[in-house]
């Protein structure tokens, strides 16, 4: 066998999933029910469909292309955050070359204020939806009033017969300081994990992917929780340096979105999928390509300044190999 045929082969047996925080995936419609006048034609972005159109056209692609350097076909599941609604997962799909893909969608409204989800979308070829919920949390401002924040979904399927139970997060921002939020992180982080320890109470070895961007870095306590309590392994935790991570604040590199796995994926027992590697995709034409902020995530907008960009985050992504 020659080696070009192997390594043909090889990727074959390579399965991508990823999740991508869409910075403000908004339609161009007044929700009068949630706080999005920022993103219509009149409001403060001046969010347009031309400009709507534009961005689904670079996700789209972008999502399209998360993965190719090692595998050979678009990722099989991508959980997603900061979509305003169903609506717009669907034009996402619909969008080149997105549209070529036998993707599915699962979304649920969530109660955030400002009308953004968490949502997944599966390649209905290779992944067979079971079941979906979304897990509510029930976290405070400072003050004792209920934060209005997004759930965390959860969604059940099979791989190619193999059972997987994913969960997407989008957990609380360090808009009001990282320390003063942190309990908040903290909160969904227990509450995520007793969810986990109930469902492996009845499959002890079940094959458990969470995904997100939890707003907290890999050795953050809340990140530490889900690993301790629940047996996760996370394999992101060696890609955050000095100048590499998914998101970047006042020009330094953090690792919020984050993909962690049971340890259930470290086997390579005939039949199964094993955790083949993670990694970050921050290519090029993702980046800011001059100035100040160069090689920083192409951002949508900088505050009211429209740029053009795709997400003020990279995706991630982990490869799952399929043992033959």
């Amino acid at each position: 066998m020659n080696f070009s045929f192997w390594k043909k082969h090889g990727k074959r047996q390579l399965h991508t999933i990823a999740f991508y925080n869409l910075e403000n995936l908004f339609d161009t419609n007044d929700d009068h029910l949630t706080l999005d006048d920022d993103f219509t034609p009149n409001g403060i972005k001046q969010w347009t469909p031309k400009r709507y159109e534009k961005k689904l056209r670079k996700l789209a692609n972008t999502i399209s292309r998360v993965g190719l350097n090692d595998g050979y076909m678009a990722p099989i599941v991508v959980g997603i955050c900061e979509v305003e609604n169903r609506q717009v997962v669907e034009d996402l799909i619909a969008t080149e070359p997105l549209k070529n893909e036998a993707y599915g969608i699962v979304h649920y409204d969530s109660p955030d204020e400002r009308g953004i989800d968490c949502a997944l979308i599966y390649n209905k070829e290779y992944f067979k939806l079971i079941s979906s919920e979304p897990i509510h949390l029930k976290v405070h401002q400072t003050d004792g009033s209920i934060d209005r924040t997004r759930d965390i979904l959860y969604v059940k399927g099979t791989m190619k017969n193999e059972t997987l139970h994913i969960f997407v997060n989008h957990w609380p921002s360090r808009r009001d300081g990282g320390t003063v939020t942190s309990p908040k992180r903290m909160k969904a982080a227990q509450t995520l994990s007793e969810f986990i320890a109930r469902l492996q109470e009845k499959e002890p070895q079940m094959n458990c992917i969470v995904m997100g961007d939890f707003n907290d870095g890999p050795k953050s306590n809340s990140l530490r929780h889900l690993k301790q309590e629940n047996g996760l392994y996370n394999p992101m935790e060696k890609l955050l340096t000095p100048n590499r991570g998914s998101a970047t604040y006042k020009g330094r590199w953090m690792l919020f979105d984050q993909i962690l796995i049971s340890h259930s994926f470290l086997n390579y027992e005939k039949g199964t999928h094993s955790f083949s590697h993670a990694n970050i995709f921050d290519d090029y034409f993702l980046t800011e390509f001059k100035g100040k902020y160069k090689g920083s995530p192409f951002r949508t907008y900088a505050g009211r300044k429209y740029l053009g960009g795709l997400s003020d985050h990279f995706p991630v992504y982990i490869h799952l190999k399929y043992n033959t």
